[in-house]
């Protein structure tokens, strides 16, 4: 393909990818923004947004504490600001622009997650390209965009990093797919694989297989991978130093952390870019598959024995060493971390909602392989699907990546059939586009897995789907709470984000793994009598008492405490220091303590 030929494919791409991003905007603000008043009980998001906040008012770069949540003086918080920086930098132009904070968040919120969307297309679209030829970018952006836009992780208001990692690892694929022909793309693609690393550890396994493929591509095909090898090598140590530099405090660059970029990641980076650009340019190493071979496992060997005597922390399980309280109480109830498994009983309509494009996908590449003619194309896509679809089985929000990469073979899958039908007049070969269309977009299993949802509930109490917001999502929900003067409130760890979000107080309990203590502080009062309530309320200075009932957490402590202080505030036995105070039937029940006036 020709320069000009090339630029031409980029444009029509660029374009295609826009208008899917503009119609998703559209439909978007037809609904009317809804998100941006209703967070779905999605506390990251909010919390992101609190971390802009902070940021735009003068709190330091290196600086991560989260001050109004947990005990006194905040904790830690384990995301990157390259994150924030972005979305920090539109709210404050569009704050001067429009000379309101609030409106300028607003536009943030909207606009960052657009851009993401519209980025994140358009990689899909070149990795389709790349795979299946110019036929496969068409359906590449129709599976993708309705896909991506039905998993929600680009709807407004998602500050959360998800999306952006999506975005820079299907770039680093698409990159790496077109690096025979651009010299400068395998490059940029290890740039984006150490991006999408700094950005969270989630991405460790995508990060760790395109990798692995680079490598084992090179020891195949010496000559026509070694500098693409060379050239992603030194991209990802490259980034990852500029990264380091960056977003860790030289006062921490002996520390590690294993939940969040650090020393340690660092050093695995570093020396494993620079080992496999070192190894792709040293004659000696490169001159058999045998010595490349060799060489590549003294590197696995060598990175290996560094994180087992340096970094051995961060060879344990992510949360291992959490509280088995916060365990049991907390994190297997939260629903992005079930397992495949754990779905099939609980939730098994959910399933095809997750899991049925991937599979269809996995058993595409299978038929592929056993039929011959497998490509370098073919190595990379699968590699990462089959790890996407493994880590989904794992946990399910791993399966927003292998719906991402189940995309590229579908839609080569459909172009091969829109191609026989445009040839043929048969019935059966038009029938079999509208099924092949049929099986590979997500949101049609969506669909199908809501209807078997709806039967398997039938007979059921139906939910209150009207206006109450039982469940304390909506932000109008929090306005009396905004209203009062700012305080500590004590309130279950879901309410933590959206308190901060909404209002000036401070809160102990939130749904991250670092805030250990604040988490604890609050089952404490919770589960105990109102007796031990009262002594960490009055030990804290706690000046509201936050609760909701309708909420999915308050049920489960209730469950947990039945004779608890919050199960009695549930039962109406509101001990003599407490005043209830706010509107009856509110979503939100708040009361105030006594002595506090």
């Amino acid at each position: 393909m020709g320069t000009a030929e090339t630029g031409a494919a980029w444009k029509s791409d660029l374009t295609l990818a826009l208008l899917a991003a503009l119609l998703a905007f559209v439909i978007d603000a037809w609904a009317g923004f809804g998100q941006l008043t209703d967070a779905g009980g999605d506390n990251d998001n909010l919390l992101r947004l609190v971390e802009v906040r902070d940021l735009l008012a003068g709190q330091g770069w290196f600086d991560l504490h989260q001050y109004r949540m947990g005990l006194e003086g905040g904790f830690v918080m384990h995301w990157s600001r390259l994150v924030d920086a972005p979305i920090a930098a539109i709210a404050f132009a569009a704050s001067a622009l429009t000379g309101s904070r609030p409106l300028g968040e607003d536009v943030a919120q909207v606009l960052w997650p657009a851009l993401l969307f519209w980025s994140t297309l358009f990689f899909t679209a070149r990795a389709a390209r790349s795979f299946g030829g110019g036929g496969a970018v068409l359906p590449a952006i129709l599976i993708g965009a309705a896909g991506y836009y039905f998993i929600g992780i680009y709807d407004p208001g998602a500050l959360d990093h998800h999306n952006a990692q999506l975005m820079l690892t299907m770039a680093s694929l698409a990159l790496l797919l077109e690096a025979p022909s651009r010299r400068w793309a395998a490059l940029l693609s290890g740039l984006c694989a150490a991006l999408t690393l700094a950005v969270g550890m989630e991405t460790v396994p995508y990060v760790a297989t395109i990798g692995v493929c680079v490598a084992l591509l090179f020891v195949a095909d010496p000559g026509g991978e070694r500098a693409i090898a060379r050239n992603f090598g030194l991209g990802f140590a490259g980034v990852a130093a500029l990264v380091f530099a960056v977003t860790v405090p030289p006062s921490a660059w002996g520390v590690a952390q294993c939940d969040a970029f650090s020393v340690a990641q660092f050093v695995v980076a570093a020396i494993a870019g620079v080992g496999l650009a070192a190894i792709a340019f040293i004659e000696p190493a490169a001159g058999s598959w045998r010595r490349r071979l060799g060489s590549l496992a003294l590197l696995g060997v060598v990175l290996g024995v560094v994180v087992a005597v340096l970094f051995p922390q961060c060879l344990s399980a992510p949360y291992a060493s959490l509280d088995p309280r916060l365990k049991e109480l907390w994190l297997d109830h939260i629903d992005e971390a079930q397992s495949l498994f754990a779905l099939l009983v609980r939730d098994p309509a959910r399933v095809a909602a997750r899991y049925a494009t991937p599979l269809v996908a996995i058993v595409l590449m299978a038929r592929h392989l056993r039929r011959g003619g497998w490509r370098r194309q073919d190595s990379l896509v699968a590699a990462l699907l089959v790890v996407a679809f493994a880590v989904g089985a794992w946990q399910v929000r791993g399966t927003t990546f292998s719906i991402a990469f189940a995309v590229v073979p579908l839609s080569a899958w459909i172009a091969k059939w829109r191609a026989r039908a445009e040839t043929s007049s048969s019935l059966g070969v038009a029938l079999r586009l509208a099924a092949v269309w049929l099986v590979s977009i997500n949101p049609v299993w969506t669909g199908v897995a809501a209807a078997a949802s709806m039967a398997f509930e039938k007979g059921k109490a139906v939910a209150d789907g009207g206006a109450s917001d039982r469940t304390c999502q909506k932000k109008a929900s929090f306005a009396p709470l905004g209203g009062k003067a700012d305080t500590t409130v004590l309130t279950i760890s879901n309410l933590g984000a959206p308190v901060l979000a909404y209002s000036g107080h401070r809160v102990f309990a939130g749904p991250y793994h670092r805030n250990v203590a604040g988490n604890l502080l609050a089952l404490d009062a919770f589960l105990g009598s109102a007796d031990d309530a009262r002594a960490i309320v009055e030990a804290h200075r706690v000046g509201l008492v936050a609760i909701c009932p309708g909420n999915v957490e308050t049920l489960i402590l209730t469950r947990k405490a039945p004779q608890g202080f919050l199960a009695g505030l549930l039962r109406g036995s509101v001990p003599d220091w407490l005043e209830p105070i706010g509107e009856k039937g509110s979503p939100i029940e708040l009361y105030r303590l006594k002595q506090a006036g």
